[in-house]
């Protein structure tokens, strides 16, 4: 995996990691993060961190409800919060190719989780991209 996209997709994870480790805001992980970082962060981290903190409520329903009989806080923190910015991806961020959200996804999983997680993510992730437009709707 390379490139800026990529890459902010890696450290909105780590964000969203930390921010649910230490039972914080993901605005104030994110805030943290500047302050005890010499780098920059992407805008692109920006803007996958404000729209899953916007969505979350309707993204968490709807991995719990897609996932085949795993609840969401049974599914290891890794997974869950590459699930979280690849349905945010997929759902809500039209810039981004249906497609390249779950291949997005599953390559962040591949690097930072499981030897299983990459199917998991993978299998979560198309259910959603099959049922998208009735989940949208409303």
């Amino acid at each position: 995996m390379s490139g800026a996209r990529s890459k902010a997709r890696i450290r909105a994870v780590e964000i969203l990691f930390e921010a649910e480790q230490r039972d914080e805001s993901v605005r104030d992980a994110l805030v943290r993060r500047r302050e005890n970082s010499s780098s920059p962060i992407n805008p692109y981290t920006v803007d996958i961190l404000e729209g899953v903190h916007d969505r979350r409520e309707d993204i968490d329903e709807f991995l719990e409800t897609y996932s085949q009989g795993w609840e969401l806080d049974r599914m290891p923190a890794v997974d869950r919060n590459v699930l979280r910015v690849g349905a945010w991806e997929l759902l809500y961020n039209s810039e981004i190719p249906d497609g390249v959200a779950v291949a997005e996804a599953v390559a962040v999983a591949r690097q930072l989780s499981t030897d299983d997680s990459p199917r998991f993510v993978n299998g979560l992730l198309g259910r959603l991209q099959k049922v998208k437009p009735s989940l949208l709707d409303d």
